[in-house]
């Protein structure tokens, strides 16, 4: 007898087949049987005519702090993820020396976002390196399924210490990077992250330390990747980071490889699609290679006092260095103003601001005077005050002690575009980044905007191609066995929604990190029940597993 039945669904198969209605089957954590009649089960559910798929596979995160302090990983179960890859971009808290903890805290607060106070609180140190943090993860349990990357800076940092933010690794230091990485793929990893992107800085703008590795560095640890016979190459690409070099990564390893972030930009609206074609063109000579997409508008909330979309600048930099009275003092510098003005309004590869200030609005005054700037762009505010926008973006935040709430819609804003790059077969719906910047988005609901927006309500994909998307083609891609699609014998990670609802809500503002740290978040709409290894971790009123903690750490992945 099944452990539970769930019958009269729309069946979505996670390979893109048509969808069909008939009734599913688990037993013991697995997909039992499917059909019209799939026998007797000690629970029944009907569907009434619901979808269910398989649960959607995040395939890039940085839940890796968060998961010590909170084995849920809210809200991802809700919003019908089963399975969550960590690590991404290189960001990891192991391996990591006690020495290192506070350093590697303080560059998760700039790179990522993420608190201060809250990475205190909430870490628990009981680990240092990266079988011993995976160890940690899969004794404490987690609601969902977890892989994760072995992360470059993080390493970098313990082989090299103050010095891998400062220069290029000796032979030595790379051959110590090499066992480490090494160790951490028979430790179960799922590949190797790292990232050259000039957005990825550390505290008071230095640049993260896998920005510092050189050509001799990377083809040293990617190489890894063939000598442990699986995994994936993952790295978030800076402009110095040339695509045929990528593909002789993936040809020397024979691994696939993922090329992070790849978003449009409105005034270099080129530039994604000419990297989508290289990764083709690499396909067709026989490599494993995929870019990384966002399916979501990146639109992100912040104060000056931490302005993460302003701090790829170079410009910029002189002010990450500072705080307190220096800092504002810095932001009311003609000349800081000026070379800040003038970078931004010469052309570049890819930048996350590139002065769109139509599409930068003020959220939130601290002062009753200023409260008429209040959902105005700052185009429309400064024209005026008699100003230009940058100016008044940093008057109205030193005014306001850096109180003030802005926010910017920055790159995928062309609809036509995004979907342009959805259809794309190079393309990998990717990067929610759920974990991190939790104070400026949350696009953990990646996947349900993908089904409400781009399926329902744009028709740009199928019902059965976007599911394919958000889950077997990652688990192919990544290697994860027996996830991602219906089929019997592979595990119960499922999702049941209504196709005529399901989306995104409406982001809010809670209150429930360690040390009362906020974040946004969003609410799961039209998703009726979430399935973990057989175990129902969420319903249509959010998170139900509770206590239990059916989610496994992966460590093994095709080859």
């Amino acid at each position: 007898m099944h452990d539970l039945v769930i019958r009269n669904a729309l069946l979505l198969d996670g390979r893109g087949a048509a969808p069909a209605n008939g009734a599913l089957a688990i037993k013991d954590g697995r997909i039992a049987a499917i059909g019209r009649e799939v026998g007797a089960a000690r629970e029944t559910l009907d569907a009434d005519g619901l979808a269910l798929m398989p649960g959607i596979i995040d395939n890039h995160t940085h839940y890796d702090a968060q998961l010590t302090w909170d084995p849920s990983a809210a809200p991802s179960p809700a919003l019908g993820v089963t399975t969550a890859i960590i690590g991404n971009c290189g960001f990891t808290i192991a391996p990591c020396r006690k020495s290192d903890r506070e350093r590697i805290m303080r560059n998760l607060t700039q790179v990522e976002g993420m608190a201060l106070d809250v990475l205190r609180e909430g870490i628990r140190w009981e680990f240092e390196t990266i079988a011993e943090y995976f160890a940690m993860l899969e004794r404490s349990g987690t609601t969902l399924n977890v892989a994760g990357f072995v992360g470059h800076s993080s390493v970098r940092t313990y082989v090299m210490g103050d010095d891998a933010t400062r220069r290029a690794a000796s032979d030595a230091e790379i051959e110590a990077m090499r066992r480490i990485v090494l160790d951490g793929m028979r430790a179960g990893a799922i590949g190797f992250a790292t990232s050259t992107s000039a957005a990825h800085n550390g505290e008071g703008g230095i640049p993260m330390p896998s920005r510092l590795a050189d050509e001799k560095e990377m083809r040293a640890l990617v190489g890894c990747l063939k000598d442990a016979g699986h995994g994936v190459f993952m790295l978030t690409k800076g402009s110095q980071t040339s695509m045929p070099f990528l593909e002789e990564l993936a040809a020397d390893c024979g691994r696939p490889v993922v090329v992070a972030a790849l978003l449009h930009d409105n005034t270099n609206p080129r530039v994604v699609f000419d990297a989508l074609e290289a990764i083709s063109a690499a396909r067709t000579r026989g490599r494993r290679m995929a870019g990384a997409m966002s399916c979501c508008p990146l639109t992100m909330d912040f104060t000056l006092r931490s302005p993460y979309l302003l701090e790829g600048l170079s410009a910029w930099k002189p002010a990450m260095a500072l705080g307190g009275d220096a800092y504002r003092a810095k932001l009311a510098e003609p000349a800081f103003r000026a070379a800040v003005r003038a970078e931004i309004a010469a052309p570049a590869t890819f930048r996350v601001f590139n002065g769109e200030w139509d599409k930068m609005q003020v959220v939130e005054t601290m002062r009753p005077e200023h409260a008429r700037y209040e959902h105005q762009s700052l185009a429309a505010a400064a024209a005026q005050a008699g100003t230009d926008p940058l100016s008044f973006m940093l008057d109205l935040a030193l005014a306001e002690d850096l109180d003030t709430v802005f926010t910017a819609l920055l790159l995928n804003s062309d609809e036509n575009a995004v979907g342009k790059m959805l259809r794309h077969p190079a393309s990998l719906v990717s990067l929610s980044d759920a974990g991190a910047h939790l104070t400026f988005f949350n696009d953990a609901g990646f996947g349900l905007h993908l089904l409400g927006h781009w399926v329902r309500e744009l028709d740009a994909l199928a019902l059965s191609e976007g599911v394919r998307k958000l889950t077997g083609d990652v688990a192919n891609l990544f290697g994860i066995r027996e996830r991602g699609v219906l089929a019997a014998g592979y595990h119960a990670d499922l999702m049941l929604f209504d196709p005529a609802q399901v989306n995104r809500g409406p982001k809010a503002r809670v209150r429930d990190l360690p040390a009362n740290g906020a974040r946004l978040t969003t609410p799961a709409i039209g998703v009726h029940g979430v399935w973990v290894n057989g175990v129902r971790v969420a319903d249509e009123n959010g998170i139900t597993a509770g206590e239990r903690k059916p989610g496994a750490f992966l460590r093994h992945f095709d080859e």
